[in-house]
């Protein structure tokens, strides 16, 4: 029924769900105000790369085979969910093939980057080294349908960490100017348009404003006529919900009759507690008028809501009643 979410510290203690940050905070900061202490594209280039009406699409000639499987990832890959289909299309003609080896360096930290990648076939292993002669430290493994290397295109900056091929792969790669003139213009109308709602949700109110952008980043989203289901009792829960239009109600099968137990507005969220306890929906969520919500999946709810989990472990409390009936 109510769900109100969250992942224990100690559900992020192990290598596999907890993945640190390529950047930190302060590092993102410098980053954006161009303080990265190494210009990898001469500022001049930089800004010709930037203007608009000199950009030409790239097109990289590929069989409907190939298009089939990019089409695929990129529907996968939430950096790309906002893209129109004329977007996408453009994005799809630019990009290029790339095989990689068991053991092959794909990006290496430090250097410079003009390319970012999307995985379709394989896993590739992350590591970083956060101080100099610090030996690097494994973060993560890349699976098909992830992405990684925008850091670099975003703020032209050295790559931030390194990836390997940890077995055989293929990828996708998408050049600079196609990323920034494409892909980064319809991530920032994202934002803006998520960034707002973000910010009038009692529940993120005390996230400092990079934090909202991090979720505003990663969320997807789902519309629903009056009467649907947006979630069943019963089913394996992986998404986490904020509404924003529209009233939902919370209800209860017991004994075969279903009853209302809880409802919600615009602003509130639901769908955590199958996340924090690992376990099946324990209520319905309705919509009683068109409504649309934005979510999370439980890999990115787990990333993202860090900063959040006492509170969403305390506000658990006020619905056990309901989920005792």
């Amino acid at each position: 029924m109510i769900q109100k979410k969250h992942v224990s510290s100690s559900e992020d203690s192990s290598d596999e769900e907890q993945v640190p940050d390529l950047l930190d905070k302060k590092e993102l900061a410098k980053l954006k105000e161009g303080k990265n202490g190494r210009i990898s594209v001469s500022a001049e280039a930089y800004g010709q790369f930037h203007k608009k009406g000199q950009f030409k699409a790239k097109v990289i000639p590929k069989g409907q085979d190939q298009i089939g499987r990019i089409k695929q990832r990129l529907s996968q890959a939430f950096m790309f969910s906002s893209l129109d289909e004329n977007e996408q299309q453009i994005v799809i003609d630019a990009m290029e093939e790339r095989k990689f080896g068991a053991g092959a360096a794909v990006i290496t930290q430090g250097e410079d980057g003009d390319v970012l990648y999307v995985v379709d076939e394989g896993q590739l292993d992350c590591f970083k080294v956060f101080k100099k002669g610090d030996p690097e430290k494994y973060l993560k493994t890349y699976q098909p349908g992830e992405s990684f290397g925008e850091l670099s295109l975003l703020y032209n900056a050295p790559r931030a960490a390194s990836i390997r091929a940890k077995t055989q792969s293929i990828l996708f790669s998408l050049d600079r100017e196609t990323f920034n003139h494409i892909v980064k213009d319809a991530a920032s109308k994202k934002r803006e348009k998520y960034e707002e709602f973000l910010a009038k949700v009692e529940l993120l109110k005390d996230m400092d404003p990079y934090e909202r952008l991090q979720i505003a980043d990663a969320l997807k989203v789902s519309k629903h006529r009056s009467g649907d289901y947006i979630i069943k009792q019963g089913e394996i829960g992986n998404t986490f919900y904020f509404i924003q239009q529209g009233d939902l109600s919370a209800t209860k099968v017991d004994n075969g009759n279903e009853e209302v137990v809880y409802k919600y507005k615009p602003g509130d969220y639901f769908g955590e507690l199958a996340l924090i306890r690992h376990e099946p929906r324990a209520a319905n969520i309705v919509a009683n008028s068109d409504a649309q919500v934005v979510y999370l999946d439980s890999e990115s709810f787990r990333r993202l809501i860090g900063p959040i989990e006492d509170i969403l472990k305390r506000n658990v409390s006020r619905y056990e009643k309901f989920l005792k009936k």
